[in-house]
């Protein structure tokens, strides 16, 4: 296609907060000018984008997409597919896969993977064992080191302080952390041996096993000033601890199934509620909402993690946690901005501006001249409910069934190619390895 692309009279989201009405001309895969008016050249192809919104392209810093191993779950051509009907032009990937993502060599297999297969622009985790210590200081490109503290199995599960200090203690890279404390889920799955309703599992998995967790991690960090970012933070207790001892290097994310979600879903749908951290009472949410309008809390992201509805139906205990999330998250929380719960503006730093900045990923999250033309095109004037058989994630269901949203994205471009328009995906897309510096640490 075309080099040059002209984005007719959309409102646009600036990097200041407001909107502006007016003409976006990309070339080459970079914006090259934002203004009322713009000539069109010979090259150049058109976009009429009058009665949508422009807004950064979605960064999602957490997914699992099961690929190598678990492919029958979700795969990168299949996750990428739903990214890009999701407005997600970037994610950052987690390291257990088949084999898990502990190696240089991992990593690089991953990379080679994506670059044939990824619609959309990626980024991959290093996974923390209690042994792999060279490779978390030396592996490249990644955006950081993942450690399961708990809610994992095998090598990658470093629950113990001794273990997790000599992480904390050598090299500079962030350290996200699954904040949960296996100790304390092991003592309480003692009292709930024949738990069958999935409910039980945000019971098991107590606000106090995530706080325990938390308070280790943000111990460590601060004892060697380490970069720390926690992910999917889900209780109020943690938000409290936060909002009293925050250092400026530290992050944290929430995820929209822990700010729209809670314990009354099991009834509802199940165990396709079910998810590590769990889902958590009303109050929660409250505290997790008022966070994030806050900046306790800096950025969203889905922790998008499909199981298949045969897995899913094994029956608790037996099935899997994890749910998908990549399609809707832009429209949910577009549609909390135009319920009045935030603003457009605020749902898109959170999931555009700030995951750039946290991770130190050059020239995304802004409608700005030079940087990438990472962009999604959203239609804020129509409700749709989410459907099923709709969703190009592999799993093929959405714990948001039914939802009505607003702000589905119309079109979906990656370094100024389409990779999404009007329900139709342009499956020869390449989207590109991403690159990280060393992140700041506040949204």
């Amino acid at each position: 296609m075309s080099s040059e692309l002209l984005i007719r009279q959309p409102r646009m989201l600036l990097p200041s907060g407001e909107f502006f009405v007016g003409d976006l001309h990309i070339q080459n895969g970079k914006i090259a000018e934002v203004a009322t008016k713009i000539s069109a050249t010979e090259a150049s192809r058109e976009i009429d984008a009058r009665n949508l919104t422009l807004l950064p392209g979605v960064i999602d810093p957490q997914v699992h997409l099961r690929e190598p191993g678990l492919e029958h779950k979700e795969d990168l051509f299949t996750g990428s597919r739903a990214c890009a009907k999701g407005g997600v032009t970037s994610f950052l990937e987690m390291p257990n896969t088949r084999p898990p993502t502990t190696t240089q060599a991992a990593l690089d297999d991953k990379l080679q993977r994506a670059a044939k297969k990824s619609l959309v622009n990626y980024g991959f985790f290093i996974g923390a064992t209690a042994e792999n210590l060279p490779d978390l200081v030396e592996a490249e490109p990644t955006c950081g080191i993942k450690i399961f503290m708990g809610s994992s199995h095998g090598a990658l599960l470093v629950s113990e302080e001794e273990e997790l200090e000599p992480i904390f203690a050598n090299g500079e890279r962030l350290i996200a952390v699954h904040a949960e404390d296996q100790s304390r889920i092991n003592q309480r799955q003692k009292q709930f041996t024949d738990a069958s309703d999935p409910a039980y599992h945000s019971q098991i998995k107590d606000n106090q096993a995530a706080l325990n967790a938390t308070k280790l991690a943000l111990k460590l960090s601060k004892k060697y000033q380490r970069r720390l970012h926690i992910l999917h933070l889900s209780t109020a207790e943690e938000a409290e601890l936060l909002r009293q001892d925050k250092p400026s290097w530290v992050t944290a994310e929430v995820t929209p199934q822990h700010l729209l979600l809670n314990t009354d879903a099991y009834e509802k749908i199940g165990t396709l509620a079910q998810m590590n951290p769990p889902l958590r009472s009303p109050h929660d949410n409250a505290a997790l909402w008022q966070a994030l309008l806050d900046g306790v809390i800096d950025f969203i992201a889905t922790d998008h993690a499909p199981h298949t509805l045969e897995e899913k139906a094994k029956g608790y205990p037996h099935t899997p946690s994890g749910m998908p999330g990549v399609e809707t998250s832009l429209p949910l929380m577009l549609t909390q901005a135009m319920a009045g719960h935030c603003s457009i503006a605020q749902a898109s730093h959170w999931m555009s501006s700030a995951p750039a900045q946290a991770y130190g990923i050059p020239n995304k999250g802004a409608i700005a001249h030079g940087y990438d033309a990472d962009l999604v095109l959203v239609d804020l004037d129509n409700y749709h409910p989410i459907v099923s058989e709709k969703l190009q994630t592999k799993c093929g269901w959405s714990p948001f069934e039914g939802w009505n949203l607003t702000g589905l994205p119309a079109i979906t471009l990656v370094g100024g190619e389409i990779v999404y328009e009007r329900g139709k995906l342009n499956t020869e897309a390449r989207g590109k390895a991403l690159s990280f510096s060393a992140g700041e640490a506040g949204g």
